[in-house]
This record gives C-alpha cells, sequence and structure tokens, in this order.
C-alpha cells in the first residue's frame, strides 16, 4: 500500500453537478490504491474555484509529493497554468492529465504558455493516442494512459433487435452539438415513424433552449425526451430502454460516456474528430460520419439497424475491457510510486 500524498487539481463537482468528472473517478481509485488525495476545487463560481486551488496548493505544499491537473483547451487551461506554475515555486512534482480534444490548437495558439506548463512538468498524461501523439509532434513527452471503467460495473445487454431508439449523453454545449441530435431524429422519422431520442446531460449553454426550439418546430416533441443531468447508475440504468448511442461532438478526446455506451453494449455511431477514432475503429466496433453531418449520421444508423453490422456491440465491449481498472491501475503506479 502507497502511503503518497496526492493533490489532484480540478472540478470536484459531483455532488452539486451530478456529473461523474475524470477527478471523483480517478481520486476515489487511487484512494482504495492507498494514497491519500486531496482535492481542489469544488468552488462553483470560476474566480473562487481558481482562488481555492491556488490556496490548497499553498496550504498543502509541504505535505504533497505529487499534484495532479485535469487540464484542458478553453478556460480551464488558465487553472492548468496558474496551479502549475506555483507547483514549480514550491517544488512539487505536478501531471497535467490531458482532457481537451481541442488541446493541439492551445498548444499552437498559446505556444510559450504551453511550454510553462508542459516543459516543466514531472510527467504529462494523455488517455488517448490521439492527444500523445500531439504533444510529442510539439516536443513535450506524454505518456499514454488510458481513461479508465471499472469493468464490472457494466452490465452488457446484447440487444438482438435493434429499434430506432437513440440515446444521447453530454453536457448541452456548443461543442458538443446536441441540435445535430434532434436534426438525425428528424431524418430518421421519415424512414421509422417510430424513432425516438432521449438526450441526457446538464444545460451549460443556450444550445438546450435552440434543441427544445427546433423539437417544436420539427413537431417533434412526442419523440424526444429531455432528463437533464443524471447519476451515472441512473442514466446506465436508462440506457437499458435504448439500442443506439449517438455522439454529435465537433471536438472530442475520449469521452467517458462513449467508453461506457461501448460496455453497456450499445452500438455508437460517433462525429469522427480528435481522439474518437483512436477510440473506435471503423466499421468494426462502432460507425463513424463526419461532423456536423446529420444526413450522414441517420444513414449510418440505419445501417444498423438493418443490421448490416450485427458483431459491433460485442467488439465495442471486448475493446474497453482493456480499459478497466485492473489493467490501467499498474501505469498510475508507476508513475506515482
Amino acid at each position: 500500500m502507497s502511503h503518497k500524498n496526492i493533490l489532484y487539481i480540478g472540478n470536484d463537482l459531483t455532488k452539486k453537478t451530478k456529473y461523474n468528472s475524470t477527478l471523483a473517478v480517478l481520486s476515489l481509485l487511487l484512494t482504495k490504491e492507498g494514497f491519500s488525495i486531496k482535492k481542489s476545487s469544488n468552488k462553483t463560481n470560476k474566480i473562487h474555484r481558481l482562488l481555492d486551488m491556488c490556496f490548497s496548493v499553498i496550504k498543502f505544499r509541504k505535505s504533497t509529493d505529487y499534484i495532479l491537473i485535469d487540464t484542458y483547451s478553453t478556460t480551464n487551461f488558465y487553472y492548468a497554468l496558474i496551479t502549475s506554475q506555483l507547483a514549480r515555486l514550491f517544488n512539487i512534482k505536478y501531471i497535467p492529465i490531458l482532457h481537451g480534444g481541442n488541446l493541439p490548437y492551445r498548444l499552437s495558439k498559446s505556444s510559450k504558455l504551453s511550454q510553462l506548463i508542459f516543459k516543466n512538468s514531472y510527467k504529462n498524461v494523455a488517455p488517448s493516442h490521439y492527444l500523445k501523439n500531439a504533444f510529442e509532434k510539439a516536443g513535450f513527452s506524454t505518456i499514454y494512459i488510458p481513461n479508465t471503467l471499472e469493468i464490472d460495473l457494466y452490465p452488457f445487454k446484447h440487444r438482438k433487435t435493434i429499434k430506432p431508439k437513440l440515446l444521447w449523453v453530454r453536457a448541452f454545449k456548443e461543442i458538443y452539438n446536441p441540435v445535430m441530435a434532434i436534426e438525425v431524429l428528424s431524418l430518421l422519422k421519415k424512414k421509422y415513424a417510430n424513432a425516438s431520442l432521449c438526450m441526457i446531460g446538464p444545460f451549460v449553454d443556450d444550445t438546450h433552449l435552440q434543441a427544445k426550439l427546433l423539437v417544436k418546430k420539427l413537431q417533434l416533441k412526442d419523440s424526444v425526451e429531455f432528463t437533464g443531468v443524471l447519476l451515472k447508475e441512473d442514466w446506465h440504468k436508462k440506457s437499458e430502454e435504448f439500442d443506439i448511442f449517438i455522439n454529435t461532438t465537433n471536438f472530442d478526446n475520449t469521452p467517458v460516456s462513449v467508453m461506457e455506451a461501448m460496455a453497456l453494449g450499445l452500438p455508437v455511431v460517433s462525429t469522427n474528430v480528435g481522439g474518437i477514432p483512436y477510440l473506435i475503429q471503423e466499421n468494426y466496433d462502432g460507425l463513424l460520419v463526419a461532423k456536423s453531418n446529420p444526413k450522414e449520421m441517420a444513414i449510418a444508423i440505419s445501417h444498423i439497424l438493418d443490421q448490416r453490422f450485427p458483431e459491433i456491440s460485442l467488439m465495442a465491449r471486448k475493446k474497453v475491457e482493456k480499459f478497466d481498472w485492473n489493467v490501467v491501475k499498474y501505469k498510475w503506479l508507476e508513475i506515482l510510486k
């Protein structure tokens, strides 16, 4: 059992948002392995969150062996920038965990700031080969450690017959293009009158209003359900009512919700962006389509409904079994020894 002390910097908002973040999952798993974990921050206000993160670095500077920093490409990039430089000031080893699907763009847009963070880190950890390759191309040594699942918590449902019942699980945010899901459903309705869609996730920006307005305009009210955010266990249970998982994002890394869908036995149709083609092998364990192309996604869904790919859900389950914590944990134990 390890007695290393870790400060984990990220959005510790699971209790407030019901969203199971990487921080929530990984900190719990590392705790089970004997690490002492402190987390920051659970503040909802972004300024307060940043101040709390900085205060935590200062407060625990003498007792911390490693700082893990969830690193994204937009506003949260600056959390990583500021806390990493504080870690350098106090000579604490820090490890950025790379999440943002648009981080390669950030590397070029903010090259000097990126140098400060990623050249001086103890390790850089990428959960996808997509980001590992992008960071190494930019000159930053990076270790691949995939996002992890406790696979025993994901009962596989083998769907002998596939119906046009679509499930979408993501935050209502412009980069995830939730409106496209409505457009896909509308196209499917022309061929499958019984097609339906359930959209699960928090309302982050105005895209949820756009989606609801489009539902009204296209007269799809009886075919679309908006649940808001659900606890992981609840959406897993809800998924049993659906037969196809769709991912409409414009930018992405290796989304855990897609991995979870693969584990649960839902055939996945996703936009071919970012790290997705590193996770899904086209026509083998999922189907990939161009981003912002609802027509192409509707056609791909119809191929699944026509049983052209009867084995993809079985192949997808086999793939994500390799991401089980009992497999992945040794990579973390190696760098946190």
